[in-house]
């Protein structure tokens, strides 16, 4: 606490040039991130696939493959800076000081008595910004899923569905978000410089009551979970689970092909009692015995402890962060570098706060990549160990295949970005030889299947 303390008395220096700091920042993250993609972007431009794929992938793929990668490129060039101009612009025009004092103005004017106080005008503050940034982002959103997903043939949406989506996403975000916020600004109010131990243990009840809630309430808003009818594959995942003592309470597929083509398959649920969900287009698309090699996969996540590594790493950042804050959420010139020099709202410190962390977080985003790469590796080997080696590397190409991902990668890039290793390293790391080139998957309607993967396995 005293180290917190001192800390803190030590970075709220009058005059200190916060604006101008987090400016650079988030310039210089962009920079950075954009070097990095004019790498990969060079990667995308080459003509013939890895040599550990050449026997696997047809050139007709390959180059399917290439150039859906170069226009996801480009969209991220062009969503990257209007993203940046947003941040910019919001910070350098005083964006949040101006917004805060209008909403304070609709509070006083509009608002019932005994519904004022800063819990009140956060919870409108917050949700009419959060309302602003959504419609600015509607065109990014809107070409991602309509034109980029559309013209490769992964969009399965409709424009109504995607639009009762994002109402849909609104609304559970003011039932959800309304109770969370007054919780999170009531503790730091009543629990003095000590808030942030209170508010670990406040976020730690979080995830459980979500991980509780999901799958009854929010999920089924979006999509259907439906039980596994009998056969092969129902056999082969229990059977899966009974040998490596999984706690498999229930079997879903999900109806993932009513928004897109992309396939997926996850377990979730409390230590005692666990579900596994498979998306309908994986089962439609995959051999039975190569949805069991990926479930071997995703069970060796948690078999080898995975899941529990990661989740007791999440605690630990969330504690960390909240510990940090407490050194900010005081501090005065950084509230005044931003144009709030009579009020200092908890929200605002949050948020300025988090944009002063950026360079940490960037820092963590990249140890937790090399983490989670290191964990896939693990997780596939432990997928051999139980003799999938040939499924699950005949899956991870049809995938490949199917979902147009990127077959190779700068080693820059992919350190930073990606969070699996690529298809090539995992083939090798499988030993996984070249024999003769693959056809196409095609589906059941005589047409090549265009299937895209939401998590790479």
């Amino acid at each position: 606490m005293d180290i917190l303390r001192r800390l803190g008395q030590y970075l709220d220096r009058p005059h200190f040039p916060w604006k101008k700091l987090i400016i650079g920042f988030q310039i210089t993250q962009y920079l950075f991130e954009g070097f990095l993609s004019s790498r990969q972007y060079k990667i995308l431009q080459q003509t013939k696939p890895p040599k550990t794929l050449d026997g696997e992938i047809q050139q007709e793929t390959f180059d399917k493959s290439q150039a859906y990668g170069r226009a996801k490129a480009q969209f991220g060039f062009v969503s990257g800076l209007y993203s940046q101009a947003q941040n910019f612009g919001t910070i350098y025009y005083d964006v949040l000081p101006k917004l805060w004092d209008l909403t304070g103005v609709w509070l006083y004017r509009y608002s019932p008595r005994g519904f004022t106080g800063e819990i009140m005008h956060t919870i409108i503050f917050f949700f009419t910004y959060n309302l602003i940034t959504t419609l600015i982002n509607l065109p990014i959103s809107y070409y991602s899923t309509f034109v980029l997903e559309e013209k490769f043939g992964f969009n399965k949406s409709t424009v109504k569905l995607w639009v009762t989506d994002l109402l849909k996403g609104q609304a559970l975000g003011i039932a959800l978000g309304v109770p969370l916020l007054s919780a999170f600004l009531a503790i730091i109010q009543k629990t003095g410089n000590s808030f942030f131990y209170y508010l670990f243990l406040f976020g730690i009840g979080v995830q459980l009551f979500a991980i509780t809630i999901y799958p009854i309430a929010i999920l089924p808003l979006f999509n259907k979970l439906s039980p596994l009818e009998e056969g092969a594959l129902k056999t082969g995942v229990e059977g899966l689970a009974r040998r490596l003592n999984f706690p498999l309470n229930n079997l879903f597929v999900i109806d993932g092909s009513k928004r897109s083509a992309h396939s997926n398959a996850y377990f979730y649920g409390l230590p005692w009692k666990k579900h596994i969900v498979i998306y309908d287009t994986l089962i439609e698309k995959s051999e039975t015995e190569e949805v069991v090699a990926v479930l071997s996969h995703e069970l060796g996540h948690w078999s080898l402890s995975h899941t529990t590594k990661l989740f007791g790493i999440a605690q630990f950042h969330m504690f960390y962060i909240f510990a940090l804050f407490s050194v900010f959420i005081n501090n005065r010139s950084l509230y005044q570098s931003f144009g709030f020099h009579k009020e200092f709202p908890i929200i605002i410190g949050f948020i300025l706060f988090s944009e002063a962390l950026a360079p940490m977080d960037t820092i963590v985003k990249l140890l937790m990549n090399i983490l989670s790469r290191k964990f896939e590796f693990e997780a596939d080997e432990f997928a051999v160990k139980l003799g999938y080696s040939t499924e699950l590397a005949k899956s991870l190409i049809k995938l490949q295949i199917q979902n147009l991902s990127t077959m190779d990668a700068d080693w820059m890039y992919a350190s930073y970005h990606f969070s699996h290793p690529i298809l090539p390293e995992r083939l090798g790391a499988l030993g996984w030889s070249s024999r003769e080139k693959k056809a196409d998957p095609v589906t059941t309607d005589g047409t090549k299947s265009s299937v895209a993967t939401g998590r790479e396995l």
